[in-house]
């Protein structure tokens, strides 16, 4: 029997819809009729992100398809400066359609392509709890009953660089009041503390267990990272404001973080999550993409968890607080892929990414949203009106 080598398909069309909650979706079509999709979302930044995307359509239209490693090297290195949230978004979610593609040409899910599963579901969390948090014993309640067995919640509100430790009294009794309900909690820093707050948050919440430390300070600082892991036993994890596997570089080498959170929408897609997965793997520090977004990036991201041995957990923002005007599920033709049970997600079996995007919806709201300014976080001030970390 003779095999034949499939035929080249080149890409035709590349395009971008800005959506509801805060998303921006890439859909590119080959010449053989072919579409994938992938996700660019860059909170906050999208329009950046869509004048990224004139010089891709501009120098990939025409190439092959197939070429997933040849088009990632070309979009990262061609252009001499390279890396940051914007190229490297925009890239992911080309890299992420590329993958798509692959997949649906050859008839298998994208894991296969990576070398095969060695798990059969994925374990999930949910969201409790938002940018001011608040009322996160009934946001559990609801995730418990949802099938989760681990939440993530934000740790504070606006603080000061050094203020007063009677404040994080009630992050403790926060998480304390999730952790009675039998929940594994993940408690998110979100880099708003400085370290003088910081390692007595850390210290606080040690006896609770939380399941890890997100992002306790800003990504900029790997030596106080490291010094605030010696410190306590809690696992630190970071990794949402880091773009590639040079910027965990430092933070393996000072041995400073136990879980990795990078985020396929913004680290370079499909293609370096999995080079950052084998990196940390490495190092023995877990994997855990970080990922508040929408569901191609959730379907990029499970397809990786579902082939890497140190994947440990996947973030999944079904009802999260940001998803205003749509959700998690919205412009999928079928969610039940995404069922939460026990804890866990079972692994996508569809071809490609393994979810069916419901096109005729999501043109639809890109040409409502259109109107529409694009998301913006909120800028926080303190009472002496200078600026604090979101």
């Amino acid at each position: 029997m003779s095999l034949q080598t499939p035929r080249s398909s080149f890409i035709s069309q590349i395009e971008i819809f800005r959506l509801p909650p805060r998303w921006l979706f890439v859909r590119v079509e080959t010449t053989d009729g072919i579409v994938g999709w992938g996700e660019a979302t860059l909170e906050g930044h999208t329009e950046a992100v869509e004048g990224a995307f004139d010089d891709l359509r501009e120098r990939f239209v025409g190439w092959d398809a197939d070429g997933i490693e040849d088009i990632w090297q070309h979009a990262y290195r061609a252009r001499f400066y390279r890396g940051g949230p914007v190229l490297m978004s925009a890239l992911s979610g080309l890299d992420i359609a590329l993958w798509d593609i692959k997949g649906k040409k050859l008839g298998v899910p994208v894991w296969q392509l990576l070398g095969g599963k060695v798990r059969d579901r994925v374990k999930v969390y949910g969201w409790i709890g938002g940018d001011k948090p608040s009322d996160v014993y009934s946001g559990a309640m609801l995730r418990k009953e949802q099938g989760f067995t681990a939440v993530k919640m934000n740790g504070t509100d606006s603080i000061a660089w050094i203020d007063s430790p009677v404040i994080l009294t009630e992050t403790v009794n926060r998480v304390r009041s999730v952790r009675s309900l039998g929940l594994d909690v993940g408690v998110d820093f979100h880099g708003r503390l400085h370290k003088g707050m910081a390692k007595q948050l850390a210290k606080l919440l040690e006896p609770h267990q939380p399941l890890f430390l997100e992002e306790p300070l800003l990504p900029t600082q790997p030596e106080e990272i490291a010094d605030l892991k010696h410190i306590v036993s809690t696992p630190i994890a970071l990794g949402e404001r880091l773009f590639t596997r040079s910027d965990f570089r430092p933070y393996l080498e000072k041995r400073a973080i136990d879980i990795a959170q990078p985020d396929v929408a913004h680290c370079g897609g499909i293609s370096e999550l999995r080079r950052i997965a084998s990196l940390t793997e490495m190092y023995d520090v877990a994997l855990a993409p970080h990922c508040p977004l929408g569901p191609v990036a959730l379907a990029a991201c499970m397809q990786v968890a579902i082939h890497a041995p140190n994947f440990v957990i996947q973030e999944m923002s079904w009802q999260m607080h940001y998803n205003q005007g749509a959700d998690l599920f919205t412009y999928l033709s079928d969610a039940s892929i995404f069922a939460v049970k026990e804890g866990h997600v079972e692994a996508l079996q569809g071809p490609g990414l393994g979810i069916e995007i419901n096109e005729p919806l999501v043109r639809e709201a890109a040409a409502k949203y259109a109107e529409e300014k694009a998301w913006r976080n909120t800028v926080w001030r303190g009472p002496d009106g200078t600026l604090r970390e979101w």
